[in-house]
């Protein structure tokens, strides 16, 4: 998300993404975020954490407890989605039986 649209986010969401971000990194010191508005199921900001894990599933055991305090006591509408490293999920896919190659690599 660019400097500009972080700054038109309520201070309160603002410092709950930072929040998040720093106990992700904790860590994770080499996740990377993409902080963003959400769609319209839930409508909110999304917090897009690409690491570099098998399960990314790790990310969410981490902040859960935090998220659901934001979102319930906070009324704060802050979510966490984490996704693998693009060289990841190629690695999982060269690992799978009967994968072969594409001609060009994978882009994501």
């Amino acid at each position: 998300m660019s400097s500009e649209r972080l700054n038109e986010l309520e201070p309160r969401i603002l410092q709950a993404v930072a929040e998040l971000e720093n106990l992700i990194r904790s860590r994770y010191p080499a996740a990377e975020f993409d902080i963003g508005p959400g769609g319209e199921d839930p409508e909110g900001t999304y917090i897009t954490a690409t690491v570099d894990l098998e399960d990314p599933d790790e990310v969410m055991d981490l902040v859960i407890n935090r998220v659901l305090e934001l979102q319930v006591e906070e009324r704060l509408p802050v979510y966490v989605v984490p996704v693998r490293t693009p060289e990841r999920i190629e690695q999982m896919l060269r690992e799978r039986p009967g994968f072969s190659p594409p001609i060009r690599p994978l882009r994501f």
